[in-house]
């Protein structure tokens, strides 16, 4: 169950964004900073626009589970300290974290597909709940850390079967084996945070649910985008479950905003606490759209229905006015934005263009985005 660390040091070759910071990045130039989960998805694209801020980023995750995959594509592993391990042994967890003495802890690493939840759902909860606790743990008994971003999702509210959003103190739950196991990963993060970070180094420590998460370099399995980008290849038709689902679409880019935003703040002030980062109200899509969309940016291919292996829930939305108004959180791109820059990664890296180029150049034009906001934000 446990594996080897196996540490790579990188050869000084971070480089930090030529592009003047924003105010929430302003903290990261130098700082040390643990991303669990590096070698996934979502922590690739963090760890690289840590390291653009000039932060000095070590990694603690698993192999990729996926070939192609971005951390191999993209080269993270030359812009970060790598530590390949498993978060659900806690002796190692500890070591790495006290060994890396960071300020702030990003933990993304987890088994986060439904799918395989049903497949192996005791892998799901000792990696999602277990996994977590070893984190907070070595999080509290190591002097440096100051906060920690733990993200769960969106599926971690009990399904009310409502059409409008869940809001941050609305009842969790979780039928399915994942959505259950991010739940508990709630109740995990909030026990500490109501009575054992005291007992330690009082480090904050807040939640961050997010939306479905798509955009360049993610390969997983029964996820849309992914098999829509195989099926783009290949012209085999894409096989839906459910085209009527509606789902909190965004960008991978805004939710490492968010991330990136919370991390701030922690350090700055008392904001330990649970915090929805989803797109507008109008923003949430069925997967139909998604694929209309899609194919509209890229090309139209055969599509077939057929019905889920599991249950799933219907509709699926955040309120993120908390974050929009205490943090100020306000991504510069809609739907239609996100799934361009989606299909525009995929379809260039396709075409031959190099992966770590294509990430940074779009972790470069969304920053640009935010930029172009601040005046109106200062109004």
């Amino acid at each position: 169950m446990n594996v080897t660390a196996d540490q790579t040091k990188p050869e000084n070759t971070m480089t930090q964004g030529t592009a003047p910071s924003l105010p929430f990045e302003h903290g990261f130039a130098g700082r040390k900073v643990l991303v669990t989960g590096h070698t996934g998805f979502t922590g690739g694209w963090l760890a690289l626009w840590l390291t653009q801020l000039g932060a000095e980023v070590t990694g603690l995750g698993l192999d990729p589970i996926t070939t192609p995959n971005l951390f191999s594509r993209a080269k993270i592993g030359g812009e970060v300290h790598s530590v390949i391990g498993d978060i659900r042994d806690a002796a190692l967890t500890r070591d790495i974290v006290a060994q890396a003495a960071p300020t702030v802890i990003f933990h993304l690493a987890a088994q986060p597909l439904v799918s395989r939840a049903f497949e192996d759902p005791l892998e799901t909860f000792a990696t999602n709940v277990m996994g977590t606790a070893n984190v907070l743990e070595a999080a509290r008994s190591t002097p440096s850390v100051r906060a920690v971003v733990c993200v769960t999702t969106d599926k971690v509210y009990a399904d009310q079967a409502w059409h409008w959003g869940y809001r941050e103190n609305d009842a969790l739950g979780g039928k399915d084996p994942y959505s259950a196991s991010k739940a508990c990963t709630e109740l995990v993060a909030a026990s500490y945070r109501a009575t054992l970070a005291a007992r330690g180094n009082g480090v904050r420590i807040a939640t961050a649910r997010g939306g479905n998460i798509i955009g360049g370099g993610d390969w997983s399995d029964n996820r849309i985008v992914p098999d829509f980008v195989r099926a783009a290849g290949t012209n085999e038709p894409l096989v839906i479950r459910n085209p009527a689902a509606v789902r909190p679409w965004q960008h991978v880019l805004a939710l490492v905003h968010g991330y990136l935003m919370l991390a701030d703040r922690l350090l700055a002030s008392d904001a330990d606490a649970n915090w929805n980062f989803g797109p507008q109200n109008d923003e949430a899509k069925p997967v139909a759209t998604l694929l209309d969309t899609l194919q509209k940016h890229w090309r139209q291919i055969p599509i077939e229905q057929t019905p889920g292996a599991f249950p799933e829930t219907h509709f699926l939305h955040l309120d993120s006015t908390k974050a929009r108004q205490l943090l100020g959180w306000q991504p510069p791109i809609r739907f239609d934005d996100t799934v361009r820059l989606t299909v525009d990664w995929y379809r260039r890296e396709a075409d031959g263009a190099d992966p770590r180029a294509l990430t940074l150049e779009q972790i470069a034009f969304y920053r640009e985005g935010l930029r172009k906001q601040l005046p109106a934000l200062a109004q």
